[in-house]
């Protein structure tokens, strides 16, 4: 687990609850690494990430459930974080718009997409769970 008890993972943990923006790599059947950026969910235990049904992280999380998440570092290049865990298809989580927490951290960038709540969540139809393995921060 992430260790809140040093400065490095309180700011860690400040951070995966507060950014926009977490790049999700997944792998291709070739064994080529796939980074892509996404919205996320961070509830201190798992990631939640919305996807739309037919691309290819989903494909790739099917058949490796092994994934990378990161964020960018700051201005300095300091900050990395650096998550290795395991996804999967959550088929019991909820619509977005039924994640509280989900719609308040996007509603603005929802906005600015020029689509409202509803249709993201009828867009982004595929829930995404990560469960963290081993965190890397420095």
């Amino acid at each position: 687990m992430l260790d809140s008890s040093t400065e490095s993972g309180r700011k860690a943990e400040q951070r995966l609850r507060e950014e926009e923006i977490i790049w999700l790599t997944t792998v291709r059947g070739d064994g080529q690494p796939q980074p892509v950026p996404v919205w996320f969910l961070w509830d201190g235990e798992s990631f939640l990430i919305y996807s739309q049904p037919a691309t290819h992280k989903l494909r790739n999380i099917r058949a490796n459930r092994k994934v990378s998440l990161h964020l960018n570092s700051d201005d300095e290049g300091e900050g990395v974080i650096r998550i290795d865990g395991t996804a999967e298809i959550d088929r019991s989580a909820p619509p977005a718009t039924q994640v509280a927490g989900m719609i308040e951290k996007y509603r603005d960038a929802i906005a600015r997409l020029g689509t409202t709540p509803e249709e993201f969540a009828r867009s982004y139809s595929v829930a995404v769970r990560v469960r963290p393995r081993v965190y890397h921060v420095w």
